[in-house]
């Protein structure tokens, strides 16, 4: 009888010491994630402006709109297209001219870029506004410039465009113009169908059909294992139907941003990841469409540094989600 008691109280402390074992451990993991998280911060007041080109040499500023304030878009403006740009003079001509043939040919005046510069010491700003009345002749207002007082990361130069474009839809591009700017036709047709029934909708761009092509082939070693490293890591942590998570081309219906770039809390370089987890979590519609893509020399991506950062944002995402710490419902 006696050792039958002295048994049952041994089990009843060796519950209690798994139990508390597991709390400690929980506990722990969530301060280090808690401490880990992301926050993205507050603009000031300036970044709250824009620059445009005059008709002649002069530069005009206005205030931005907060996509949050008008639920349409504004000005009759069916695309914009959001460039996050940091010391990008030796590259962004490139992009732009040919967005700009795509947009004038396709989009007549229906259309705005927004280049957003996330604190260049080169002058980008100054030569985007300057190529836009010298070299492309347009009307102000097609292209405005965004300057970002404090270099914020791709992820919250991206965020701060898309919560302030005119558009009926919205797309993010990248300045290196490794995209060619004509697939947003197909992306604007794989979501105009939801958006025309009033659903919220995202096509993303994706390079999944070049896997066994040059483009990718004749990469580095390193760069491919980098690479193939960070995807088996995204399959991992739940993203299992979308095959090319990080091509920075991806569009937007005006729903769709309200829904996910308010709550969206990473300016890293992994933003795309936290965008589709976003998108999954609010069941929006996402459509994965293949487009044309070549390596460009100039990343700002040092690998191994980034890489490592990336694979750590993208655990510290998934659980911030699982714990509760981010909230798909609270915006930032």
């Amino acid at each position: 009888m006696w050792e039958s008691y002295c048994s049952k109280i041994r089990e009843a402390d060796l519950a209690v010491l798994s139990l508390t074992f597991l709390v400690v451990i929980f506990s722990s993991l969530y301060l280090i994630v808690f401490l880990l998280s992301h926050s993205p911060r507050k603009p000031f007041e300036e970044e709250l402006l824009y620059k445009t080109n005059g008709l002649d040499e002069e530069v005009i500023s206005g205030s931005l709109v907060s996509v949050k304030e008008s639920e349409k878009e504004v000005d009759g403006i069916e695309l914009s297209v959001v460039v996050p740009s940091y010391n990008e003079i030796g590259r962004i001509l490139v992009m732009l001219k040919d967005a700009i043939e795509y947009l004038q040919e396709k989009m007549a005046n229906k259309w705005e870029i927004l280049i957003v510069d996330d604190g260049s010491k080169d002058g980008t700003s100054e030569y985007c506004l300057d190529l836009a009345h010298t070299t492309f002749k347009l009307q102000p207002g097609q292209l405005r410039v965004i300057e970002l007082t404090k270099n914020r990361g791709k992820g919250g130069a991206v965020r701060h465009g898309m919560l302030h474009i005119r558009g009926r839809f919205g797309l993010f591009a990248d300045a290196d113009g490794a995209s060619k700017f004509a697939d947003c036709e197909k992306l604007l047709s794989a979501i105009k169908k939801y958006d025309d029934s009033g659903k919220r909708a995202i096509a993303i761009g994706s390079r999944a059909h070049m896997v066994n092509t040059d483009a990718v082939v004749k990469r580095s070693f390193i760069r491919n294992f980098l690479m193939y490293g960070l995807h088996t890591l995204v399959f991992i942590f739940g993203i299992r139907s979308i095959k090319d998570t990080q091509c920075g081309f991806k569009l937007f219906n005006r729903s769709a941003i309200g829904q996910v770039f308010p709550y969206l809390r990473t300016e890293g370089w992994i933003f795309d990841v936290e965008i589709l987890i976003l998108a999954l979590r609010k069941q929006i519609e996402i459509q994965e469409v293949a487009i044309s893509w070549h390596e460009i020399d100039g990343s700002k991506m040092e690998l191994a540094r980034d890489s490592i950062n990336m694979a750590k944002d993208l655990v510290i995402i998934r659980l911030a989600y699982i714990m509760g710490i981010y909230s798909d419902k609270n915006e930032c």
